[in-house]
């Protein structure tokens, strides 16, 4: 194992145990539904159960085919996210951060479907009645992951 991979490994992980973590402690402490403030105008826990992918996307469509899509979408990315992983050259910690956020979360959410055959979201981020759809931990480092792999996508040196 090359030591960049170890890092990886690291923030994988890490992901993955905070995002289960953090639903595991809304799950037994919030009933479906229920809103908790956090930043009054701004910020709330509210838990929902997410049966679509990102933004509802398929949550109407019957319950095998959504979860053996959702799985197969899932396993091949994250198949790519390790490929891409395995080719990056040391020295390359963006990358590697963000390729570690998106695997982390991939995998979060994907025991979720594979326990539940859905996702939990707990945040709640909110601007008087402009709610942005709730998210949950391994959302928000996929999200982090792909944001960074655009900046250096970007911005990287010639």
């Amino acid at each position: 194992m090359k030591p960049h991979h170890k890092l990886f490994l690291v923030i994988a992980t890490g992901v993955v145990v905070l995002d289960q973590v953090s639903k595991a402690v809304v799950s037994a402490t919030l009933k479906m539904h229920e809103i908790r403030p956090l930043i009054h105008g701004l910020l709330n826990l509210t838990r929902v159960h997410n049966t679509g992918a990102a933004f509802g996307l398929l949550a109407g469509q019957a319950s095998p085919l959504r979860t053996g899509f959702f799985l197969v979408v899932s396993l091949f990315a994250m198949g790519v996210v390790l490929w891409m992983l395995y080719r990056l050259p040391p020295g390359q910690k963006v990358e590697l951060v963000a390729l570690s956020l998106i695997l982390g979360g991939a995998l979060g959410n994907v025991f979720d479907r594979v326990r539940l055959g859905e996702v939990v979201d707990f945040i709640d981020v909110y601007y008087r009645s402009y709610h942005w759809p709730a998210f949950n931990v391994a959302d928000s480092a996929i999200s982090i992951g792909v944001i960074l792999l655009l900046y250096r996508l970007v911005f990287a040196k010639a």
